[in-house]
């Protein structure tokens, strides 16, 4: 049984940056799913497959949580969030690679 510990990026819904602050753990699926013939339900024998998820406000939280329970973890460091700043001054420029026209 493998946790993976990481940080959720923002969803396509959100404008800001807010509530991504938290760490999540997730479990490794350990059996495939599978997928019930007639009404073509998708099930699965472990219950950590995707029904467990933990939420902790630090990396180190999660981490000595892990360590503590005896779960292997693996560790995906976030990504860093580049923010490209504009203006509105910048859509009139002369240096424009698209000329701006109504």
């Amino acid at each position: 049984m493998v946790a993976r510990i990481y940080q959720p990026a923002k969803n396509a819904m959100q404008s800001g940056r807010g509530n991504s602050d938290h760490w999540l753990m997730d479990f490794e699926a350990s059996a495939a799913k599978r997928v019930e013939p007639l009404m073509g339900w998708t099930s699965a024998s472990d219950m950590k497959n995707n029904e467990v998820r933990l939420k902790f406000d630090s990396r180190e939280a999660a981490i000595a949580f892990a360590e503590k329970h005896g779960i292997d973890y693996q560790l995906i460091p976030p990504t860093p969030k580049r923010r490209r700043i504009r203006t509105y001054s910048d859509n009139f420029r002369s240096d424009r690679t698209m000329p701006w026209t109504h």
